[in-house]
C-alpha cells in the first residue's frame, strides 16, 4: 500500500472517488455515487473535502495536440550557466510566460530543467528553440528530443488499492 502524506487519512471510498475522477472528471455525481456505492450527497461532501485538502487541484480537458495543430511535442533539457537564487528565479519566471512550454520541472542529473514543448511543425519548433528558449535568462546548454509516438500518456497518478483502506 502507498504511504504518503495526504493518503494516510483516506478511506476506500475516498480512493475510489479519486480514481473515478482521474478516469473521468466529468462523471455526474449520481454516476459517481453508484460507482463507489455511496449516496450522491456523501460523494459531494467527500469531493469538497478532497478539494479543500488539496488532493484534487482542479479539473481540465486533455486535448489531442495534433487535432489542434500541434504536431511536434518535444522534451527539452536546459542547463543553466549560474545557479544563484536570482539567476534561477529569472529563468523560472521567464518560462512561465511561454505558452509553448507545457511543463517545466527542476530535475536532478545532467540538466537542471526538463521542459515539454509544443509546436505546430519542425520549423516552428526550431524557431522556439533558437529565439525563445535560447533567449531565456541564464541558459547555458539546451538539448531536445522530439517525441515520435507517445506510448503511455499521463492518465492519472497511481493510487493505493481501496480494499487496503478502511471503508
Amino acid at each position: 500500500m502507498m504511504k504518503k502524506a495526504g493518503i494516510e487519512g483516506l478511506d476506500g471510498y475516498d480512493i475510489r472517488i479519486l480514481a473515478a475522477l482521474q478516469e473521468d472528471a466529468r462523471i455526474s455525481n449520481v454516476a459517481l455515487s453508484e460507482r463507489v456505492n455511496l449516496s450522491p450527497s456523501q460523494c459531494s461532501r467527500r469531493i469538497a473535502r478532497l478539494e479543500q485538502a488539496g488532493l484534487v487541484r482542479g479539473y481540465l480537458a486533455r486535448l489531442d495536440p495534433a487535432a489542434i495543430g500541434l504536431d511536434v511535442i518535444a522534451l527539452v533539457t536546459v542547463s543553466l550557466k549560474e545557479h544563484g537564487e536570482e539567476a534561477v528565479q529569472a529563468f523560472q519566471d521567464a518560462v512561465l510566460g511561454l505558452p509553448e512550454v507545457l511543463e517545466c520541472a527542476l530535475t536532478t542529473g545532467d540538466a537542471d530543467y526538463l521542459l515539454r514543448v509544443a509546436a505546430p511543425d519542425l520549423k516552428s519548433f526550431s524557431d522556439i528553440v533558437m529565439h525563445r528558449l535560447m533567449a531565456l535568462p541564464n541558459v547555458g546548454n539546451l538539448r531536445s528530443s522530439i517525441i515520435l509516438n507517445q506510448i503511455k500518456p499521463l492518465a492519472g497518478l497511481p493510487l493505493p488499492d481501496p480494499s487496503d483502506s478502511p471503508s
